[in-house]
């Protein structure tokens, strides 16, 4: 214990990993500086919250004013309503390098506070910014390999490969998914052995179809350099366009590197009452699980209702990007004082 304690002041990165940290951020700027975003700051604090039933954001309470009763504040999960609230304001492209706050996440690539890189487009499609985190992945690699004056070739194919979610579970776990009924789902998870933990219910499809991803697809993803997974189920879009069709499937991507999820791409939704739905089935979800009761109405709302332009955005975990880079395995060899030195 006292070992611990005297060292816990220290940082867990190298010195070298923080300069080479630094150059990559440098080249994120550059890139997007060069393409014409505007790099843009919005509050990591705020009464408006991106409600999902997985992410827990950090909760303050505080007055307005003297004698005024407290009211919540949350640390932002993700820069992600702000920015549209931009985008509605009459902004064109914009990007954001921030910190974003995620509760109870830590593990080798999680740390409750950590960086993203975030950015919007109007007028864009999805594919084009699949495009352009490729171009950007490229670049940030190119900077690493020069940093550490050795070869990095190898690293990404000449084209990053694009899966649908369906031709990701055909491939990789023997059948598609997206017309599955609950049944069918644990009918495969049985034939697999894949076991389910003991709170998964029986009628939560999303759930079942999280588990077989994270079983059977995520781990031969790792064995690829690089992959886009594409077309994820509807009822997973998050705030992405759901695109119509038999079955009909998030206009959304997620891009892999060795199997460690990099981003996360939308077609953005634009309709404000599909909105406060999605809002409010979130908010259902999380009253189920026992979690903290968040805000349904938000500004973002309101700048929707006046109009949101067509748009497609991209929200990256700056730190896992490093990581990748740099070869290395932990967050902590990333980032200077992780959660529990911070």
């Amino acid at each position: 214990m006292a070992d611990s304690i005297r060292h816990s002041h220290r940082p867990t990165v190298a010195l070298t990993t923080l300069k080479q940290r630094a150059a990559l951020l440098e080249t994120v700027r550059q890139f997007f500086q060069q393409r014409g975003y505007l790099e843009v700051e919005t509050p990591l604090l705020s009464g408006d919250v991106c409600i999902d039933a997985w992410l827990d954001p950090f909760i303050l309470r505080e007055k307005p004013s003297a004698g005024a009763p407290e009211e919540p504040m949350f640390l932002q999960t993700s820069p992600e309503f702000a920015m549209k609230r931009l985008l509605a304001a009459g902004c064109n492209a914009i990007y954001q390098v921030t910190r974003s706050f995620r509760k109870g996440e830590i593990g080798p690539l999680h740390n409750p506070e950590f960086t993203i890189v975030e950015w919007y487009r109007v007028g864009d499609e999805i594919t084009q910014q699949m495009s352009l985190v490729e171009e950007l992945v490229r670049a940030t690699l190119e900077t690493a390999a020069g940093l550490e004056r050795r070869e990095r070739a190898g690293l990404l194919p000449e084209r990053i490969p694009r899966l649908t979610y369906d031709e990701a579970f055909s491939r990789f776990a023997g059948e598609p998914v997206l017309r599955a009924s609950c049944r069918q789902l644990r009918n495969l998870a049985r034939r697999k052995g894949v076991a389910a933990p003991a709170g998964l219910a029986t009628d939560d499809r999303d759930g079942w179809l999280n588990l077989l991803l994270t079983a059977l697809v995520e781990p031969k993803l790792s064995e690829l350099p690089a992959v886009f997974l594409t077309d994820y189920p509807a009822t997973q879009a998050a705030l992405a366009r759901v695109r119509e069709g038999d079955p009909p499937v998030a206009e959304r991507f997620e891009l892999y590197l060795r199997g460690i999820e990099i981003c996360n791409g939308y077609q953005e939704l634009t309709d404000p009452v599909e909105l406060k739905n999605r809002m409010l089935r979130q908010a259902d979800l999380r009253r189920a699980a026992g979690a903290s009761k968040l805000p349904v109405d938000s500004r973002l709302l309101a700048a929707m209702q006046e109009g949101l332009p067509e748009c497609a955005g991209v929200a990256l975990g700056f730190d896992r990007l490093v990581m990748w880079c740099l070869n290395a395995h932990h967050i902590r060899d990333v980032i200077a004082f992780p959660f529990d030195r911070a």
